[in-house]
């Protein structure tokens, strides 16, 4: 793992930590925890306080960003792979997803992003070369994510080859799902006017499964994921027709 992968895997496992003591661990000077502390606050996956590094809120999407972070990244990365200089895609909400955003806001070229998340738009609002196209609606304040009937008027209105979904879980029965009735409607409606639809969920989903359907199996045509989901799982994905690639 990168150092920044090391911090939050630290900050993650104790939730409260010092800054001298994160310095020790991982053999660097103050100065540079310091400096990496301050690129990882302004990125919003901690917040420091009184000499210490802290875990964000379990309320906050920041907090929901942070955990597995490392495999979140890699899944982020191994998707944005499909997508080149002057693409248009949608991404939905989730924090895979918010990463991938990031990927492509500063390794690609003019890129167009059409997202429901008003995070993501914040997220990646300082990359000098993306184009963010933020579908409005009813403003959810914790997920940070515009949902509702306004959705579906302005989205019909898009034709794209690729969407990038999140989800919360998953069900043999009712596919994938989602713990917002209001988010999972508002995904479905984005993934109306894709071609392709993409998951991308760390394999923890794959062990719970979500209040609500968002996805019904054949709706998807691949899933990102890692290492850790189950062969189970795995095989009976693909037996649906759906592609499955797995990082480690």
């Amino acid at each position: 793992m990168s150092r920044t992968e090391d911090i939050i895997a630290l900050v993650n496992q104790f939730k409260k930590i010092e800054v001298n003591e994160l310095a020790e661990r991982l053999d660097v000077s103050k100065v540079t925890m310091r400096k990496d502390l301050d690129k990882l606050e302004a990125r919003g996956l901690l917040h420091r306080e009184h000499g210490y590094a802290v875990l964000n809120s379990q309320d906050d999407i920041n907090y929901r960003l942070a955990q597995h972070y490392d495999l979140k990244r890699k899944i982020a990365l191994k998707a944005a792979e499909t997508v080149y200089d002057g693409d248009v895609v949608m991404i939905e909400s989730g924090s895979t997803c918010a990463l991938l955003a990031e990927e492509l806001a500063y390794h690609r070229k003019n890129v167009t992003i059409i997202t429901n998340s008003c995070f993501i738009a914040s997220y990646i609002r300082k990359a000098p070369s993306v184009k963010i196209m933020l579908i409005g609606g009813d403003y959810q304040k914790e997920s940070q994510v515009n949902v509702g009937p306004l959705v579906r008027r302005i989205i019909s209105e898009f034709c794209v080859d690729r969407l990038f979904v999140g989800v919360d879980g998953f069900d043999y029965n009712r596919g994938f799902t989602g713990n917002d009735l209001l988010r999972a409607e508002a995904a479905a409606t984005l993934a109306e006017s894709a071609k392709e639809r993409i998951v991308l969920t760390d394999s923890s989903k794959f062990k719970q499964a979500g209040m609500v359907s968002e996805f019904p199996f054949s709706a998807i045509q691949t899933v990102y994921t890692d290492t850790g989901i189950g062969a189970s799982e795995a095989s009976f994905l693909e037996k649906q027709g759906i592609k499955v690639i797995q990082v480690s």
